[in-house]
């Protein structure tokens, strides 16, 4: 009983935090519903179970990130941060980075939209694993970013800039899609692992301040699936040519 009081601890707030969040959502939809998409009752019943489902997921998915991930991120990040071989937590982040996308709702949301927008002709498997990479490789940059005090700008300027170029040579499909990417990516389960993982790290190593090293880990995330999509346009488009051309 102990165990499972501590593990619901703050569970009311987190109950109010979800209320709050859906209640636009709801407001808006009972507007719509009154005057003008009145939809049949049937339909109705079945929107408002989806939302009492959302609300539960919610509201355990949060209680779940303030018991366990965001408290073991942390611990991770302070235990091999304080490692003389702390140079670990470069690969450990790609590992990180890609798992966890793996496993992010909303990357697997936007993938199947893409693929059924595009008939297939974007291939699920393809997007992911390329915006899996992408993450993959900018958590290892931001744990190198940590380790040895890089300054955040030396990546995203060179990195937006390359972004601006490549909207200029990638597939049109692709570009819309790379931004959408970028915030798909960053969405619950990179921001409470990873981001309390690196502000641990940064609470470990001398002269590190979590505040100004810890943050940013979102922003090179956020970067990274618009560069790797882009690229991945550049590809199709270059494929495309070359069918054209034969």
């Amino acid at each position: 009983m102990r165990i499972l009081s501590n593990l619901f601890e703050g569970f009311g707030e987190v109950i109010i935090d979800v209320i709050i969040a859906l209640m636009p959502i709801i407001i808006v939809f009972v507007v719509f519903q009154i005057f003008i998409l009145k939809l049949p009752k049937k339909q109705i019943v079945r929107i408002i179970k989806g939302m009492i489902i959302t609300f539960v997921g919610l509201a355990f998915f949060l209680q779940g990130v303030n018991a366990g991930f965001m408290p073991v991120g942390e611990l991770m990040g302070m235990k091999i941060g304080s490692l003389d071989y702390n140079w670990i937590l470069i690969p450990i982040g790609f590992v990180l980075g890609f798992a966890v996308i793996m496993a992010e709702p909303a990357v697997h949301v936007l993938i199947d939209q893409v693929e059924q927008a595009s008939g297939g002709h974007v291939n699920k498997m393809v997007m992911q694993y390329t915006v899996c990479i992408g993450v993959a490789v900018a958590v290892a940059l931001a744990m190198a970013r940590v380790l040895y005090g890089i300054s955040l700008w030396y990546f995203i300027a060179p990195g937006y800039i390359i972004a601006f170029i490549l909207t200029m040579n990638s597939s049109p499909d692709f570009v819309a899609i790379a931004f959408d990417a970028g915030g798909a990516a960053t969405g619950p389960m990179t921001v409470t692992l990873i981001l309390s993982m690196v502000v641990g790290i940064a609470k470990q190593i001398e002269g590190r301040n979590p505040l100004l090293d810890g943050f940013g880990m979102i922003a090179l995330v956020a970067l990274a699936p618009i560069l790797a999509i882009l690229i991945l346009g550049f590809v199709y488009k270059r494929k495309e040519k070359s069918s054209d051309a034969g």
